[in-house]
């Protein structure tokens, strides 16, 4: 909950223009270390899109396996319906969580992916003798749709499907693949070394999972006080390069050469902090970065925060 509330908090103050806001996704909120902000992004993104007047608003992502997709074109056409031209469905291939709070949340899935993702592409699209139809989106209430994933199967299947393609880089920073979006967990701060303190909390976060202990974020005081082991700090130097730190002018070159490798003109960043000011702070020294960043494409490069 104090996620949440601190989410609304950030959409309540000045968003630089060039920003868009992409609350969460579905699976991990259903996990006993991960609770309230993402299990039930539909929810949320109206209570947000209510609070604000200009952000887009969009699920990163809902997590399709575990739900029906006419349900899911109906909330989010109905969203599309009460704030048009500002409403992202964004939709994830994984289940998300343990077998339990999949089991849970849909005890009967049978579906393939892809026909599941056809499904709710029509359902958000219905043919005029369609026997069943999700009734909000109809008079062209309809979110835009992208699939999110972070390997090549993924991207395929989003092109098959003429689909726009969200790439999770911070979740495999070094297999990067062309993408319409991609998804970059960035933490920014005046100078390098506060930076790379702060990112501490996730860099802890990820050696306890990796250690068979799921731990919720710790604090940076936390994690600059463990008594990490030599192996501990290899495995953290290993995986580094998932979590981008530094300065605006540190960060400029790590964040271009994603766009170089991807083709991306938009990146969404995902900032993992123990603070909501130390995050709040981040962002706007980030909101300064699109105009200083070059996008292959026509359009301008800008942030999902």
């Amino acid at each position: 909950m104090v996620r949440t509330v601190r989410t609304v908090l950030t959409t309540h103050e000045k968003v630089p223009n060039g920003l868009r806001h992409a609350p969460g996704s579905l699976g991990p909120g259903h996990l006993p270390h991960r609770p309230g902000l993402d299990a039930a992004p539909a929810v949320l993104i109206a209570h947000l899109a209510n609070a604000t007047r200009r952000l887009r608003l969009g699920a990163g992502g809902v997590l399709l396996p575990n739900h029906a997709p006419l349900v899911v074109a109906e909330q989010f056409g109905t969203l599309a319906a009460l704030h048009p031209g500002r409403i992202d469905l964004g939709i994830g291939r994984a289940p998300g969580g343990s077998k339990a709070a999949s089991a849970a949340l849909r005890p009967q899935r049978t579906k393939d992916f892809g026909v599941q993702l056809d499904e709710l592409r029509e359902f958000l699209n219905p043919p005029e003798d369609a026997e069943v139809k999700a009734i909000f989106v109809l008079g062209g209430n309809i979110p835009e749709l992208w699939l999110l994933g972070r390997f090549p199967e993924s991207a395929t299947l989003a092109a098959e499907r003429g689909i726009k393609y969200a790439f999770a880089h911070h979740l495999a920073p070094d297999a990067p693949v062309k993408a319409d979006l991609v998804s970059v967990s960035v933490i920014a701060a005046e100078d390098d070394e506060r930076a790379e303190w702060l990112a501490g909390s996730t860099r802890l976060k990820v050696l306890s999972r990796l250690r068979g202990n799921r731990v919720r974020l710790p604090s940076p005081e936390e994690a600059a006080a463990f008594p990490y082991t030599a192996d501990d700090r290899a495995e953290i130097a290993k995986r580094s390069g998932a979590v981008l730190t530094g300065s605006p002018e540190t960060l400029i070159p790590k964040l271009q050469r994603i766009l170089d490798e991807t083709g991306t003109a938009e990146i969404m960043v995902t900032t993992p902090l123990f603070h909501h000011a130390d995050r709040r702070r981040s962002y706007e020294l980030l909101a300064s970065l699109p105009g200083r960043l070059t996008a292959r494409s026509n359009r301008s490069a800008s942030s999902r925060a």
